[in-house]
């Protein structure tokens, strides 16, 4: 069975279309105006070994805040229906990832609950098309609708290029270790129910 989901997400703002596969080859097929994004997401397929197909447009003439949180809103939703019922997945899974000066941990609990802690401290500014805080909002846009327990931290770093791109790394790492297949035909929870 392949874990992949199809997501559609047309709004006043924003008009997208993302494909998401868990068990993928590390292929990105990406068309998006807001091309250092582009490259974080290129960057979490390949590090993750997932696929991912996105078509977005918006109205970016206002910035690229509403694109790249509803982008987070359309991954967030795929890797939920990828999912299915959970059973057999490890669920947690972490990762820390160097990048030069920076170092990123991300920890994430595949728990059907939505949290995210974002504790990164990087300046405001532009790289290329983007503001660098709006890295935050795509996270908790992805956490909220995965339904996943999401903590980042900036362990060290000073140039925000490295400490974005180790983030979407060190995230793609972690969540590849929390979907993996296991043994078990049981869903990982006391409760009976993720």
């Amino acid at each position: 069975m392949v874990r992949k989901a199809k997501i559609v997400r047309k709004t006043k703002e924003t008009n997208i279309e993302l494909e998401f596969t868990i068990d993928g080859s590390g292929i990105a097929q990406i068309n998006t105006p807001a091309h250092f994004f582009n490259h974080l997401l290129e960057s979490f397929t390949k590090h993750g070994n997932f696929n991912l197909k996105l078509i977005a447009e918006g109205d970016i003439e206002t910035g690229l805040h509403h694109l790249i949180e509803d982008i987070g809103i359309c991954l967030g939703k795929a890797l939920n229906e990828a999912l299915a019922d959970k059973k057999a997945i490890e669920r947690f899974g972490f990762s820390i990832i160097p990048m030069d000066e920076t170092e990123i941990t991300v920890s994430i609990d595949l728990s059907g609950r939505s949290y995210l802690k974002y504790d990164v401290d990087v300046i405001y500014e532009m790289v290329e098309n983007m503001e660098t805080i709006i890295i935050e909002d795509f996270f908790r846009a992805l956490a909220s609708n995965a339904f996943i327990t999401l903590h980042i931290t900036k362990n060290c770093g000073l140039n925000s290029h490295h400490i974005l791109e180790a983030i979407f790394k060190a995230f793609a790492r972690a969540l590849k270790g929390a979907c993996v297949l296991t043994d078990s035909k049981t869903i990982p929870s006391t409760k009976g129910l993720l």
